[in-house]
């Protein structure tokens, strides 16, 4: 289905962005890497996903908190596959503290990974996007980009923000062929994820196993985490025939936990 399309994904040397550079190069597209983890079992991992269609995988190891970097980023793309086609806004780091203890350092550092490289990337292939008439911007949001959650101060700003930048992105250039939504994930264990966890159980005396089913009681009716692998199959139907009409969105995929 994306035969000849290129995607590139922020944070996807594991995790959700991982996760979603398979699911894309699945369906035939050329994938531009991106992250600090394991980036040969990374390759390795999307090159078997699309080895039926013969798909490439470049890497580049931009810092997403650095706009020159991005920029070379975003330059080297282009100049591997001819275009950045589909983009998919990812990368995000996390701390927890209150309002009134939050080191500036880490909220600074939380603001410009996951939100304003969400604007540079954004800026950078829009021009070309706009050129041939399509395009595919995916933002990953939170359910943290809708509601919030004590602690988590930067983060939800973060969220709240890119979820604000996709409905503007989508608004300009919903008329051009190019459609900009956001995925909005509950609970999805991910290192990210898996760190709180690990915190929860130390803080209390209990299990790993333990505090993974007290982490979702509170906040997921569904009771069970999203996988990376259906965040990716709902990364390909925003690039399908049948996405071209949705734009703007924050599609939450997260167990109930907005419905309450």
């Amino acid at each position: 289905m994306l035969k000849g399309k290129t995607a590139l994904v922020t944070g996807s040397t594991s995790g959700i962005g991982l996760g979603i550079a398979i699911a894309l190069a699945r369906q035939g597209a050329n994938i531009v890497l991106n992250g600090f983890g394991d980036v040969d079992g990374s390759r390795a991992a999307v090159l078997e996903a699309g080895k039926d269609s013969d798909v490439r995988v470049a890497y580049h190891g931009a810092d997403m908190s650095r706009p020159e970097e991005i920029e070379e980023m975003m330059k080297y793309g282009a100049g591997q596959f001819g275009s950045i086609d589909i983009l998919v806004n990812n990368a995000g780091i996390q701390h927890v503290a209150p309002v009134e203890a939050f080191p500036v350092e880490k909220w600074d550092s939380i603001i410009a990974i996951n939100l304003s490289s969400a604007f540079h990337t954004t800026r950078l292939a829009l021009p070309a996007m706009q050129a041939a008439k399509w395009g595919r911007i995916i933002n990953v949001a939170s359910v943290h980009g809708l509601v919030g959650s004590a602690q988590k101060s930067a983060y939800v700003a973060a969220k709240h923000g890119i979820v604000g930048l996709t409905k503007v992105t989508a608004l300009e250039n919903a008329a051009i062929g190019i459609t900009c939504n956001a995925i909005c994930p509950g609970w999805v264990l991910t290192p990210l994820v898996q760190k709180q966890i690990d915190a929860k159980a130390a803080e209390h005396g209990i299990s790993v196993e333990e505090a993974s089913k007290q982490l979702l009681s509170e906040k997921e009716p569904s009771q069970r985490f999203t996988t990376p692998e259906e965040l990716g199959e709902l990364a390909v139907f925003f690039c399908s025939p049948s996405g071209n009409n949705i734009c703007g969105v924050a599609w939450n995929m997260d167990g109930g936990w907005t419905a309450q």
